[in-house]
């Protein structure tokens, strides 16, 4: 900014960032030197100057909100659907998956059901379409069917019953990973059925398995809660069956490959 700035011209400066400060309006106190010298360097008309001063408050402030959800989605890893190499993975739907990113399910509460065998991509799935929901602006959780379980029983042991209930029904997209793969705890079967009660037809859950729905009733030994819990997810829903190779053990065996390759160059 020019050192030969008139002192009335000063003065309105400083109440100027006086004032976007007060507003709370930091990231565009902070441009506003350089938007100022942007401006007479460019010759911007008023309008154009200030478009961009607010322009630069409203990105910072949607990178924060972004930042927020985020860590409040807990997501285990930064998966976006870029990074689902379909060609590695013939047993998905890649046209069904593309759909799903789109989020229309969240619209009609319509829930996500991944079910195959480990290995085969549903996890990475799930946090890609769990990331379209985040960076849409959606509330997400993610969590596991066993961590779930036991906060669930944490939260009965102390009296919070109802509050663990609300935290689960907030988000508008639920990811429950894992379900299946460790037995749940005596009341474990029983929490995720009020969970899923809690979200049935208000909120979208996608939910990952390895036991095939034929086997619900059996994995969870108690086949009323089984099949009230499967009626209710059922009823708006997309399942996705994945019987193909297992896409953690082909990148596995990519980044062997790759480290393999990098060693012998080095050694030739």
């Amino acid at each position: 900014m020019s050192d030969t700035m008139p002192m009335s011209e000063a003065r309105r400066y400083q109440q100027l960032r006086g004032h976007l400060s007060y507003l709370k309006l930091n990231d565009a106190a902070e441009a506003l030197p350089r938007v100022l010298d942007q401006a007479r360097a460019e010759r911007m008309t008023l309008t154009t100057a200030l478009e961009k001063l607010l322009e630069i408050e409203v990105e910072a402030t949607e990178a924060r909100k972004l930042s927020s959800r985020l860590r409040f989605a807990c997501l285990p890893e930064p998966w976006t659907l870029n990074d689902f190499d379909f060609a590695a993975q013939p047993g998905v739907d890649e046209k069904l998956i593309r759909d799903l990113a789109t989020l229309r399910f969240l619209d009609n509460a319509s829930n996500v059901l991944l079910v195959g065998p480990p290995g085969v991509g549903k996890t990475m799935l799930a946090v890609v379409l769990a990331r379209s929901a985040v960076d849409a602006g959606h509330r997400v959780y993610f969590t596991t069917a066993a961590e779930l379980a036991a906060k669930c029983h944490k939260a009965a042991l102390e009296d919070r019953w109802s509050s663990i209930m609300r935290f689960f029904a907030g988000p508008r997209l639920l990811v429950i990973d894992e379900l299946g793969y460790l037995p749940l705890p005596g009341d474990g079967a029983s929490a995720l059925f009020q969970v899923i009660n809690q979200r049935y037809l208000k909120s979208s859950t996608i939910l990952t398995t390895n036991v095939g729905i034929a086997d619900w009733a059996g994995a969870f030994g108690d086949a009323t809660v089984a099949a009230a819990m499967l009626d209710r997810l059922l009823h708006r829903a997309a399942v996705v069956g994945i019987d193909g190779p297992s896409y953690r053990l082909r990148s596995h065996q990519s980044h062997s490959d790759n480290l393999r390759k990098g060693v012998t160059g080095r050694a030739g």
